[in-house]
């Protein structure tokens, strides 16, 4: 035998043995070779045939049975293999081969089943999901699509069209007038063959005859044409009066020479006056029922308006100028529909007055008809847009006529307010007619009522918000109540902070804290404005930057320690402010001495023990009993304010001092109006003379002389009369006043004359008004003109959107301009190019004024001009009513129909300057007037 170890060697183990993974399996066969008493004991190998057999019996067994395959047999096959090692390796490897295979077919199935359920849920929610068709939705695009481009083309196409129609409809007209002249001629001939059978028939021709005797008859027979019976005889009588009435007709009707060459021949006075004549009317009347011209529209009047309509043509066509404001497409079109029904007419009218030619199925008087309709129809609706301009004019004019009324009622000197009375009250009944025509009764006294409620809501005052009647007011004034004598520097006065340098700490916060203008200011806007109250915004802008300063300077020198003069000016000057605003004998009064006693605040400043706290507490005790309602919320404000900065708190204290003193100004000024408003000439002689002394007025004679020679030229321009024929003193004022508020530059860089220097401020406020009104109502009337637009039409929405535009911005850009105007009207392609051109052009003469070269900005601030000068030129009240009557038509005409109410108002403000001026400085001015003349200015 052979030693174990050789055996060992000769052994056939399977080639993975050898691996580490094959540990286990060789410690399995080492134990299998070992005995149980740990002895080593001889293996002996088995015959090959032997192992073969044994090898094939187990693979074989492995193959077939699952349980042996399966994980859980695993230990019993190790068992059973534990003898055979090469056995059991095999199977090993098949079971892991088959692990694997089995774990990657589950994870196959176990992905189909997650995408099999993914499947399902997408197709349960395109179920659940509204459906939308593709399609639908393409073609839902395709169809906007197209719109827009439709009404793209119809845009940029809008002119070529409505080209392409008035060629059309001037071809139309013209086979028709062909048609008309071949259907003429042809009837023509067909008459004169009538005319010449009936001449045969008439005339007696010898028949043929084979009978002599026959023939000698007929010679004798006198032949006889009458009626077989008395109903032929009577139908003949019949037939021959309507033939003598239809000629008689036509032949009254021609008398009056109504055709179209003569009405064109004469002026637009006469034919009005033909045809507004009673046997005008009557023969016309006759004539358009021969013709059976009816009316078609339903008109108020019956048949005098279809009368009166169908005379109108010949004024339409034949003076245009004279009915139709402008060019529009609407009064084209009338003019058309006029000339056709003028051309059917006189077609009928000279044709023979037989019952044929007259009768109603006739083909010219089925023309005539339709022609009478059409032009019927074009007339009513030209009419209904043109009386609505009207209405809003009449309107306009009815408004303006009651705020004169308002103006002039409460005027008692020279019986003004009897002469106004009688003149408004007839022109307010004329125009209340009209409307009552136009509009019916009770549209119109609503209108009225509107019109009225409006343009005097427009001139109200703006009154200050809350009650600004301070605590401390009495009820019962006295009428002699005066003034503040303390006052600030005018605002065309410049104060600089070097300037108070020199002054007092009393005297700059003095400065600062008076809010009332200077008493002669004060008077003479009253006077001008009864309802005249000091604003507050504009005292406080007039003194912000000289109250910085000063603020500055305190708190400059507290932090330095030289606190002390402010301490006693502040003291000083709101004990003076506050006192003048407490009547005496009050227990207010009273205790506001005690409190801010001088001598003591003195004291306590040179001693130091000065309290800010104690001091600010005492006033906001104080101001609460003193103040108006409106005020309490800054009251309470600066009794909340905790802070330690003692000159803000101060500011503020000054600041509702200062509204205080305001309203309790204002007040007096409420209560004591009547009486200043009285003595207010005087004070301002009195207040003029003794600022000029004896020195002359350079500024006023430079500036009468100007206003001379301007009134000469108007003169001469107008009525062509002489350059040395003199103007009236008057004449020469108004055209001064006129150039000198109209005019562009908004600063005022002309010397302004001594006796209108308190009106500076005015002047260049309606100065920047007169270029806004312009520089609108050029933009709007060129829109109109381009748009084919009645001039006459009031745009007011548009024009207010424009107005509103920040002052600052005003003339920079001209896109919001556009906007405004696209927003309501349908602007072409090319009218859009136009305009935008137009707005630039004069947006830039606005900003270049006043170089302005804009023709449309020249002639409306012309037509301003003059409208101005020829409404303060009047001189009766008669004039003056007339003249107010009539400015919205006038001005809606000249392209300002936005502005009336506006310009209304510069009127009356600059009548009011007028009147105040010529009161106060008359004497001065006529003695301006002659030294003016004997320098031997023009016309002296």
């Amino acid at each position: 035998m052979s030693d174990p170890s050789a055996s060992m060697r000769h052994t056939s183990l399977p080639p993975h043995l050898g691996d580490p993974k094959g540990a286990d399996a060789a410690g399995d066969l080492q134990d299998i070779t070992m005995s149980s008493d740990g002895e080593s004991q001889a293996l002996y190998p088995l015959p090959p045939r032997i192992e073969a057999r044994l090898n094939r019996q187990a693979t074989r067994k492995s193959a077939s049975s699952s349980r042996r395959n399966s994980v859980s047999s695993l230990h019993s096959s190790r068992s059973n293999r534990s003898c055979h090692g090469r056995m059991h390796n095999t199977h090993i490897a098949q079971h892991l081969r088959r692990a694997s295979i089995l774990e990657n077919r589950k994870a196959r199935l176990a992905d189909r089943a997650a995408h099999a359920e993914r499947v399902r849920l997408r197709a349960q929610e395109a179920k659940s999901a509204p459906r939308t068709s593709r399609g639908e939705d393409r073609a839902l695009a395709a169809q906007q699509a197209r719109e827009r481009y439709l009404a793209q083309v119809a845009a940029s196409c809008a002119e070529e069209v409505k080209r392409a129609k008035k060629v059309a409809e001037q071809h139309r007209e013209r086979k028709a007038a062909e048609n008309l002249k071949l259907k003429e001629e042809m009837e023509e001939k067909l008459v004169d063959a009538e005319k010449r059978r009936l001449a045969y028939q008439q005339n007696f021709r010898r028949n043929r005859a084979t009978s002599v005797a026959a023939a000698e008859e007929r010679k004798t027979a006198n032949p006889t044409f009458g009626p077989k019976d008395e109903a032929s005889a009577a139908k003949s009588i019949q037939r021959a009066w309507r033939y003598h009435t239809r000629r008689k007709i036509l032949l009254d009707f021609l008398e009056l020479d109504l055709d179209l060459a003569h009405v064109q021949g004469s002026i637009f006075e006469e034919v009005s006056e033909l045809l507004a004549q009673d046997r005008v009317i009557e023969r016309t009347r006759r004539v358009m029922r021969l013709c059976g011209l009816q009316d078609v529209v339903g008109a108020a009047n019956g048949e005098n308006t279809v009368v009166r309509v169908f005379l109108s043509s010949h004024l339409i066509l034949g003076h245009p100028e004279y009915v139709l404001s402008h060019g529009g497409d609407r009064e084209e079109h009338l003019m058309e529909k006029a000339k056709i029904l003028l051309m059917q007419f006189q077609r009928v009218i000279s044709r023979a007055p037989t019952a044929s030619n007259f009768s109603p199925t006739s083909e010219p008087i089925i023309s005539l008809s339709e022609a009478f309709s059409d032009f019927q129809l074009a007339f009513t609706a030209w009419k209904n847009h043109d009386s609505s301009i009207f209405i809003e004019t009449m309107l306009a004019q009815f408004a303006e006529l009651d705020a004169i009324w308002q103006t002039v009622k409460n005027e008692t000197a020279g019986g003004v307010a009897g002469d106004y009375k009688e003149g408004i009250r007839y022109n307010q009944t004329l125009l209340l007619a009209r409307l009552k025509r136009l509009a019916g009764p009770e549209k119109a006294l609503k209108l009225v009522n509107e019109a009225i409620r409006r343009r005097r809501r427009s001139r109200r005052v703006p009154k200050p918000t809350g009650d600004v009647k301070p605590r401390s007011a009495v009820v019962h004034p006295s009428p002699s109540v005066s003034l503040d004598e303390t006052s600030v520097p005018a605002p065309a006065e410049t104060n600089t902070i070097r300037a108070l340098e020199s002054d007092t700490p009393a005297d700059q916060l003095q400065k600062v804290m008076s809010p009332l203008p200077d008493n002669r200011i004060v008077v003479h806007e009253l006077a001008i404005c009864k309802e005249y109250r000091i604003d507050v915004d504009v005292a406080s802008e007039a003194r912000q930057a000289v109250s910085r300063g000063v603020f500055n300077f305190m708190r400059q020198d507290a932090l330095a320690g030289r606190g002390n003069p402010w301490i006693l000016s502040m003291a000083e000057a709101l004990r003076e402010k506050l006192l003048r605003v407490i009547p005496p004998g009050k227990q207010l009064h009273a205790q506001l001495s005690e409190g801010l006693d001088l001598k003591l605040v003195r004291h306590q400043v040179e001693a130091g023990t000065f309290s800010y706290d104690k001091f600010f507490a005492f006033m906001n005790n104080l101001l609460p009993k003193l103040v108006s309602p409106a005020r309490d919320p800054l009251v309470k404000e600066l009794a909340a304010d905790n802070s330690h900065d003692y000159v803000d708190k101060l500011t503020k204290l000054m600041h509702i001092v200062d509204l205080l003193s305001l309203d309790y100004s204002n007040y007096l000024l409420m209560v004591s109006a009547p009486d200043l408003i009285k003595h207010a000439a005087s004070y301002e002689q009195q207040c003029f003379e003794k600022a000029i002394g004896n020195k002359k007025l350079p500024k006023t004679q430079r500036w009468w002389k100007l206003a001379k020679e301007n009134a000469s030229d108007e003169s001469f321009r107008r009525s062509g009369e002489s350059r040395s024929a003199s103007p009236t003193p008057q004449r020469i004022y108004v055209t001064g006043l006129v150039d000198l508020f109209i005019a562009l530059p908004v600063q005022v860089v002309l010397e302004i004359p001594e006796n209108l220097e308190l009106d500076t401020l005015r002047i260049q406020r309606i100065r920047a008004e007169t270029l806004r009104i312009i520089t609108v109502s050029s933009i709007i009337l060129t829109a109109k003109n381009l748009l084919k637009r009645d001039v006459r039409t009031q745009w007011r929405a548009q024009a207010q959107r424009m107005w509103d535009f920040p002052e600052a911005a005003a003339y920079a850009d001209s896109m919001p301009y556009l906007s405004v105007l696209e927003s309501s009207q349908a602007l072409p392609p090319s009218t859009r190019t136009s305009l935008l051109g137009t707005i630039d052009r004069v947006l830039a003469d606005a900003r270049a004024t006043p170089n302005i070269s804009h023709p449309v900005m020249k002639v409306v601030l012309q037509k301003l001009k003059s409208h101005i000068l020829s409404r303060l030129s009047a001189t009766g009240s008669e004039e003056r009513v007339r003249l107010a009557s009539s400015a919205s038509e006038v001005l809606s005409s000249g392209g300002l129909a936005e502005f009336i109410g506006r310009i209304s108002g510069i009127v009356d403000e600059m009548a009011k300057v007028k009147q105040v001026d010529w009161d106060a400085h008359g004497r001065w001015l006529d003695e301006v007037a002659k030294e003016v003349a004997l320098d031997g200015g023009p016309g002296s």
